[in-house]
């Protein structure tokens, strides 16, 4: 079977990320420099750099995926099996929120393992399924083409860890940063990474954010 490439971005920055907020499958809008970084990620693209674009229907992806297909003229699909984990009671609440208001809850989430599960959510193992039937499903339909996938940082861990053989158990040793570039090879089953965390689009336009450095 031909190749497909598979590039993989990561929503512009929300208010919820600034705030610490657990999003899940709630939403919060792109901040200025939000879309700003999507502004500067759509600069990359043409309409000859992928032949379609997918999307959680999530807003903060798909807002990003809207500003990109401005530039390259695709027609945005969305897809909920795209979306975010679902964090279940912590959605809406940052750290010091949840172990106040749920201390055994969040105990049980730091220990539980990738088959724990927040109440009225899912686990990770559950999350990283529901991502990689779609992943696989929309690689295996465009072979021997390009296409792009813009989603949230765990869907990026998940197919991070399935690429790379990484148990969903292992303590998360990789980061990845809003409105970056991540191109994943798919050929015969068999994924592969070519490029990861690619963000030399934000450095020029400060949407960059140096925390992480």
């Amino acid at each position: 079977m031909d190749a497909t490439y598979v590039i993989v971005v990561r929503h512009g920055e929300t208010h919820w990320n600034i705030e610490g907020r657990r999003q899940g499958h709630l939403d919060s809008t792109l901040t200025g420099k939000g879309y700003a970084q999507a502004k500067a990620l759509s600069e990359r693209f043409t309409p000859e750099s992928c032949n379609a674009i997918y999307s959680s229907d999530l807003g903060r992806a798909l807002e990003t995926a809207r500003i990109i297909a401005e530039r390259t003229g695709h027609e945005v699909i969305a897809d909920s099996r795209l979306r975010e984990r679902n964090l279940g009671i912590f959605q809406g609440l940052n750290g010091d929120e949840i172990r106040e208001r749920y201390p055994v809850e969040y105990e049980q989430h730091r220990n539980g393992g990738a088959e724990h599960a927040v109440p009225s959510g899912e686990s990770f193992r559950a999350q990283t399924e529901r991502n990689m039937l779609c992943l696989e499903e929309l690689a295996q339909g465009h072979a021997g083409e390009s296409i792009m996938v813009v989603t949230h940082g765990g869907v990026l861990s998940a197919l991070f860890r399935h690429t790379l053989a990484i148990s969903l158990d292992a303590p998360r040793r990789f980061s990845f940063k809003n409105a970056s570039v991540n191109l994943f090879k798919y050929q015969d089953g068999i994924w592969g990474l070519e490029t990861w965390g690619d963000v030399t689009h934000l450095t020029e336009l400060g949407t960059l954010d140096l925390s992480y450095f």
